[in-house]
């Protein structure tokens, strides 16, 4: 599971972010203040930091060059300076990524699994693409798109997806699901897979996925070859 340390001192938001990371799939600490986040990041691993400028004690900006004189680990600032000047000092200071708030979720995490991706903390899919008759998967960016409509899917709807594609005319099972993309973070049943498979038909509009019953899912395998004339 990879873990992210979220650096904020407005309470709501760090409530917000730690559901939404922890639903996800990613353990999520939190530190109130510059001073308690670099103490936590000298202490325990991360793979990427989710970094609020203005904060008690020190300032963002300090946190970030304090972290990046002895580590090159993913942070993405996330904060209400929205000036050309502040996203400027930001990557100056070799941020990954800037966020302004008001923010949304569902980019937010696009952008940290993209971040995740370009550090090389994922699997070895950089840059990788897959095709599957008019559907494309991009595996750096986690999009999926037919032609020019991009679907908006969850992190995990895509990850199932991708699963199920990278599997192509194997029958997967919902504990394949579990194990694979849950690993062993969720301890709920297993219908939490099939509302993935449910979502992902009615965001795909076209039922790419075939239910085997008594096992649990698959896509066929594309024929792609010619026919012959």
């Amino acid at each position: 599971m990879q873990s992210i340390l979220i650096v904020e001192d407005d309470l709501d938001i760090q409530e917000l972010l730690q559901e939404f990371l922890q639903e996800a799939g990613y353990k999520a600490d939190i530190a109130g203040d510059g001073v308690e986040a670099v103490d936590m990041f000298a202490n325990t691993s991360y793979d990427l930091i989710l970094l609020d400028i203005m904060l008690p004690k020190i300032d963002g900006f300090t946190v970030c060059e304090l972290i990046r004189k002895q580590s090159q680990v993913p942070i993405i600032m996330l904060t209400a300076l929205g000036s050309e000047g502040d996203q400027i000092k930001g990557l100056d200071l070799q941020a990954d990524d800037y966020v302004t708030k008001p923010f949304s979720m569902p980019v937010l995490l696009r952008k940290i699994a993209a971040v995740l991706r370009r550090a090389g903390s994922r699997e070895n899919e950089e840059g990788a693409l897959i095709h599957y008759k008019g559907l494309t998967l991009d595996m750096d960016g986690y999009r999926a798109y037919a032609g020019d409509v991009e679907f908006e899917l969850t992190q995990r709807e895509f990850e199932v997806l991708r699963e199920l594609l990278t599997n192509q005319g194997k029958a997967l099972s919902r504990q394949h699901f579990l194990n694979k993309l849950w690993k062993y973070d969720f301890y709920g049943d297993e219908r939490v897979v099939d509302t993935h498979i449910k979502n992902l038909r009615k965001k795909l509009d076209i039922d790419y996925i075939e239910t085997i019953r008594g096992v649990g899912y698959k896509i066929e395998k594309e024929d792609k070859r010619q026919p012959v004339h």
